[in-house]
């Protein structure tokens, strides 16, 4: 098969399952297990890449001479080491990081917030060493660099600077973002992560306010090739706003009910973000003409891009693909081709993976009405507990569920979530519930933000 033919998902008839020969390349079928697309694993290519990549078809063949639906698992593991680059926590070997803190020091910040965040900023200085390149802008009615990106070396100085913030005026948290990824983009090192956390409390009061334009904000800031994590805390912040952006950026979003709970969840992100061995995925997929590609994004023949989260070492992220199929006839078929690209943090380069989505068409009941793949429903089935907590949420925002309502269906994702091993956001679920059984909706509907968050990204800690 010539290049021009592997990339063309329409010139697709195969005659049986192919066996991979490339170790660069995805291959649709395995010899061996007519349920699997392996690539980048074991037996055919190099183990010290960044991830690997699997292709599952939710069963072994679809009907043939009918319309017929099939779902596809792609399941991108991170691998389970890197270099020693740096001592990270408890001496383990991690990833440099190029890291920039965006601080909100409005009005609304004074007393404990701001010094709790200034405790956690402290507490990140200490962790840093002297590979990483830290950076911090704080953001009020003006924006401001108190700390260009330098190498973490003398830390008093940096964490004297943190403890001299004071509070000011409005919220501009536009150009807060502007800012933090000028810093940010300035260091051409490759093989770092490179992250904005973002740490606020309220509304944008300044500067540009709209929704739409931050959420767009958010996605142009990772089209430069950098995430950024929201922060939330406190009553008053637009968790609808913050989610959102965490999701076009790639990154993480937290609630942070009390802000003596802001160091413990830096950590976290940080622990996250040390960990980072693959960076900037994106994912291209194209449909043959014949195909409609009904989930996660719709399509009829064309090809869709999507951004995907940065993956850390030991980490997965599932991807589930839906195919709709007119009448076709026997024999296998390439449904779509796609590609896979990535900032490989193990090699310092970018990575490129081609990916065929095969299935064999058949006139056998028996075979195309068999179970799905286990691994292939489950991934399935978290996927439809995202869509039951956005639903929820946004039922609960506009009135159409009532509190009993949204506790009952939260009852059923929490069932769901347990059922599938995600006990992280099932606790999540369960901290919403208590929030709903006690009045609180707003903190309910800001905790179940970042469950949704999560859940699409679709990453799982192995």
């Amino acid at each position: 098969m010539d290049s021009n033919q592997r990339f063309d998902p329409n010139r697709t008839q195969l005659s049986g399952p192919p066996t991979p020969v490339d170790p660069l390349k995805t291959q649709a079928m395995s010899a061996f297990d007519p349920l699997k697309t392996q690539a980048m694993t074991g037996g055919f290519a190099p183990t010290d890449r960044a991830l690997t990549t699997e292709i599952v078809s939710g069963r072994e063949a679809t009907m043939a001479n009918g319309p017929a639906r099939e779902q596809f698992l792609l399941e991108l593991t991170g691998a389970g080491g890197i270099p020693a680059v740096g001592v990270g926590m408890g001496g383990s070997t991690r990833t440099p990081l190029n890291l920039c803190l965006v601080i909100d020091r409005s009005g609304s910040m004074e007393g404990p917030p701001l010094d709790y965040v200034k405790q956690a900023c402290s507490y990140v200085v200490d962790l840093l060493t002297s590979n990483d390149i830290l950076s911090i802008v704080t953001f009020e009615e003006t924006v401001e660099v108190l700390m260009p990106p330098q190498r973490v070396t003398a830390k008093q100085p940096i964490k004297d600077g943190i403890q001299r913030l004071a509070p000011g005026n409005t919220t501009n948290l536009y150009d807060g973002l502007t800012l933090g990824l000028q810093q940010a983009a300035s260091v051409g090192e490759p093989g770092r992560a490179t992250r904005l956390v973002v740490l606020t409390d309220g509304d944008p009061t300044a500067g540009i306010k709209e929704f739409s334009a931050l959420v767009a904000h958010a996605g142009e800031i990772k089209d430069r090739g950098i995430t950024c994590t929201f922060l939330g805390f406190g009553p008053d912040y637009n968790e609808e706003l913050l989610a959102s952006m965490a999701k076009r950026a790639g990154g993480n979003y937290y609630y942070i009910p009390r802000p003596e709970m802001i160091p413990e969840v830096f950590r976290t992100e940080l622990e996250k973000l040390m960990t980072v061995v693959a960076r900037n995925l994106e994912l291209t997929v194209k449909p043959a003409r014949w195909v409609t590609l009904r989930a996660p994004q719709a399509s009829t023949g064309q090809e869709v891009t999507i951004h995907l989260a940065d993956l850390e070492r030991g980490s997965s992220i599932s991807q589930v693909f839906d195919f709709e199929f007119s009448n076709h006839p026997l024999g296998w078929y390439r449904v779509a081709a796609g590609t896979l690209t990535y900032e490989d943090l193990m090699e310092g380069k970018t990575q490129r993976v081609d990916l065929d989505f095969v299935i064999e068409f058949t006139a056998d009941s028996a075979r195309y009405s068999a179970s799905q793949n286990p691994k292939v429903a489950s991934a399935a089935q978290v996927a439809l507990a995202s869509k039951a907590v956005e639903k929820t949420v946004m039922g609960l925002k506009t009135g159409v569920l009532t509190q009993m309502g949204a506790i009952q269906e939260l009852q059923k994702t929490q069932a769901l979530l347990l059922n599938e091993g995600r006990t992280s956001e099932a606790q999540e679920v369960t901290m919403a519930l208590r929030a709903l059984q006690t009045g609180d909706s707003g903190q309910a509907e800001k905790t179940l933000m970042g469950t949704m968050v999560q859940l699409d990204q679709g990453k799982k800690s192995n």
